[in-house]
């Protein structure tokens, strides 16, 4: 089998197998003149033929019977190959181990596995939140594959993929604003309950930075340390808020209401993972469902 590649020897295979040229191009998805061409490559390179025309149809040579017995079993072993690669790359028996800042754990994250599930049912999943101060810490030390934030951090071996956009918006109950306008100043707030979360991170701090810049301050204003007790308490009534858009979709419930500020407060969202450990091709695959999701929000 010398000077034999694997393309020689997947044609010979299917044609000794097969019978014919015609039905090995059949089987091989190929044209008839590629197998041709092929097998007399082959044959040129082993220095003796591999079939003999009889009667219309191809014989195999004696030499052809005795190569067969050692090609089977290396077609079995690239068979095998090309299936794991195949299970592979439909997640068969892999784990993904995903985790999300629990703005997009809410929503974002649920939504992007019940769709990644109807093509890769056989997917299993490591989901958990992860806050912005842990998220070098999670990768590094192997508890999570990817995560999905806001902010890169800085001086950190960490790669990064871009998935989408966010928005700063208003969460509020109807009765509080029946007339509301399709977008909502920050100073437009100030005459109801303010419910600050400037303490929540990376999202907290871009509104900071434009209240600072507007020099706003907020009468009978309080602090939530989270996404999740700010919507809870303008459910309760107790006042609004200021959170990113995946929050307050996941939080909406009749009689809330969600208007976008005006100039528009975005901030952009990523994939990171350990930079010596990038994301498989299936994690990738599932991060292209997560970026369409982000963009339908």
């Amino acid at each position: 089998m010398a000077g034999m590649n694997l393309r020689h020897i997947e044609i010979f295979h299917a044609v000794y197998t097969n019978g014919s040229v015609s039905a090995a191009a059949r089987a091989l998805n190929i044209s008839q003149p590629s197998v041709s061409k092929t097998l007399r490559h082959a044959e040129s390179i082993l220095g003796f033929p591999l079939f003999e025309r009889s009667a219309g149809r191809l014989v195999a040579t004696d030499d052809a019977h005795a190569l067969f017995a050692e090609v089977s079993e290396i077609q079995d072993r690239v068979h095998a190959l090309r299936e794991g690669a195949r299970n592979l790359r439909r997640g068969a028996g892999m784990k993904l181990r995903i985790s999300a800042l629990p703005s997009l754990a809410l929503g974002v994250l649920p939504e992007a596995v019940a769709r990644f599930l109807t093509s890769h049912p056989h997917v299993n999943f490591d989901l958990q939140t992860v806050h912005h101060d842990d998220l070098v810490r999670k990768l590094h030390e192997r508890e999570t594959d990817v995560a999905i934030a806001v902010e890169v951090p800085q001086n950190a071996p960490i790669g990064s993929r871009w998935l989408g956009e966010g928005e700063l918006v208003v969460l509020y109950r109807e009765a509080d604003m029946p007339e509301a306008p399709p977008r909502l100043a920050l100073g437009d707030l100030r005459e109801h309950r303010f419910i600050s979360v400037a303490a929540s991170g990376p999202i907290g701090e871009i509104f900071v930075e434009e209240q600072r810049r507007l020099g706003l301050e907020f009468d009978h204003a309080m602090s939530a340390r989270t996404f999740y007790i700010a919507t809870a308490l303008v459910r309760a009534g107790v006042g609004l808020t200021v959170v990113d858009s995946f929050t307050a979709q996941a939080a909406l419930a009749p009689g809330l209401a969600i208007r976008p500020l005006t100039p528009p407060l975005t901030f952009d969202l990523y994939a990171m993972y350990y930079h010596n450990r990038p994301p498989t091709a299936l994690t990738t695959d599932f991060l292209k469902v997560v970026a369409d999701v982000i963009d339908g929000i």
